[in-house]
């Protein structure tokens, strides 16, 4: 059978762009449908914009240090709506490097509503236009979840709408203890609004490591943001001076804005996957094989309409190892170990491998080494803020299972500390680098310190 294209892509966020101009440059024909913007939730309304909102809140905690180094100035301010324009310009500028990447490779773009009607064909809402694709590729990446059935939950954003807030709030609630909630609230402490975060269960960052945890809880209160734990919302009321967060703890918050960041969800209602064949986990995903192969013979999913790990770096690699495995005949699948992670709060978190409570409870006896210093650039200006470092070793091999870092430039050390722990190095080799003073990053490679046991550490 004659298609009108050979792959057929569904949704241009990173990895959809990645793998229609990989397939494309191999002389296929492309196409990519994309309903909303070119770039998707990491250019548009993800990681990049959010980044940018992280620099801007940094400053005043700079400026701060630097009276302490002898620096003075007139009181300063922050025009919100002009670092909004300023941002949206330069969002606006990735989003169309996108697209005239997509054209360079010889691919079509095509800004419409895709939506699967079988296995091979797809309609494109509002065009009047059906195509025929050999193969399909769908990335449509994810979306805020929010609790539709807590009363007054309309009156709420999410981290989306956070991004084009037409003025800045004075007080403000965030609902959620993942990265996501934990990034925004330092951009909005910083940036000087009143800040509370509410989260239900015992700590922030579920998934990290205990002592990360713990000891981010700690320093976000020390750069403002008030921490409300094992507390969520029974309802929101709008009054005439703003909005009242009733809590099941029996605290009332009113603030000006309520944003929830607890989770996101796959994008996959109305794609038509069930005419096409392609089905949905227990987690209402898209379920594929290792090669990210769906259902449907000819129908592939990456990035986080998968559900896998849900990073634009995964998405990116999936997206390679799709056009190796399909159109290159080299079958590739991502190995999703050791993969790096960053929490851009306030201060930042770089963590890669196993934490301590996972690896003892998959690999068994371990050495845990871990400091806690002020960092040198504080502590020269007086600041209680401290850094934390975390290495987990497997007591048998020697080998680093994970490395954690909480303080300033943990995300930009943990990158290069990856590659380490992915080749599977020892503490031994990891302690034979010379260290680099005067560095934080210098304190990695001179722990010698063992940790005790949970339970040791318990008992005193």
């Amino acid at each position: 059978m004659a298609y009108d294209y050979d792959l057929f892509v569904i949704g241009a966020g990173s990895g959809g762009v990645r793998a229609a101009r990989l397939a494309a440059l191999e002389g296929k024909r492309v196409a990519v449908a994309e309903e909303h913007r070119v770039g998707g939730t990491c250019v548009i309304r993800g990681c990049v914009p959010k980044k940018f909102m992280v620099y801007a809140s940094e400053f005043a905690h700079t400026f701060e240090t630097a009276q302490g180094y002898g620096w003075s100035f007139g009181e300063p301010s922050f025009n919100w709506k002009g670092f909004i324009t300023a941002k949206d310009v330069e969002i606006a500028r990735l989003s169309g490097l996108y697209a005239a990447n997509l054209a360079k490779a010889g691919a079509d773009l095509i800004h419409a509503r895709a939506v699967l009607k079988d296995a091979h064909t797809v309609e494109l809402l509002g065009k009047d236009r059906t195509v025929t694709a050999e193969r399909i590729l769908i990335a449509t990446g994810g979306r805020p979840w929010v609790p539709e059935e807590l009363p007054g939950i309309e009156h709420a954003i999410t981290s989306e709408e956070a991004f084009h807030l037409p003025e800045l709030p004075k007080r403000m609630l965030i609902a959620g203890g993942g990265y996501i909630a934990v990034e925004f609230a330092g951009i909005f402490a910083g940036l000087g609004v009143d800040t509370t975060l509410v989260y239900r269960g015992p700590n922030i960052l579920r998934g990290f490591d205990d002592d990360v945890r713990a000891h981010l809880a700690g320093e976000i209160e020390k750069h403002g943001v008030r921490v409300v734990l094992g507390a969520q919302h029974t309802s929101i009321d709008k009054t005439a001076s703003g909005l009242v967060n009733r809590l099941d703890n029996g605290i009332d918050l009113e603030t000006d804005v309520v944003m929830f960041a607890t989770g996101r969800k796959p994008y996959v209602g109305g794609l038509g996957l069930e005419a096409a064949g392609v089905e949905l986990n227990e987690r209402g995903a898209i379920r594929v094989d290792e090669y990210s192969r769906t259902t449907a013979d000819n129908i592939w999913a990456i990035g986080d309409v998968t559900d896998r790990v849900n990073l634009t770096p995964v998405a990116i690699r999936e997206a390679v190892a799709f056009v190796e495995t399909v159109y290159r005949n080299r079958p590739t699948h991502f190995a999703y170990d050791h993969i790096p992670t960053a929490v851009f709060s306030q201060p930042p978190v770089g963590t890669v491998g196993l934490s301590e409570a996972e690896a003892r409870k998959t690999v068994g006896p371990v050495d845990v080494y871990v400091t806690r210093f002020r960092p040198m650039k504080t502590a020269f200006t007086g600041a209680e803020e401290r850094t934390l470092m975390k290495i987990v070793v497997d007591q048998k091999t020697d080998r680093i299972l994970g490395v954690h870092i909480v303080g300033p430039d943990g995300p930009e050390m943990i990158q290069l500390a990856a590659i380490a722990v992915k080749m599977g190095v020892t503490k031994a080799q990891w302690d034979e680098t010379c260290a680099l003073h005067p560095t934080a990053a210098e304190e990695l490679v001179t722990m010698k310190v063992k940790q005790e046991a949970p339970e040791l550490r318990a008992a005193e």
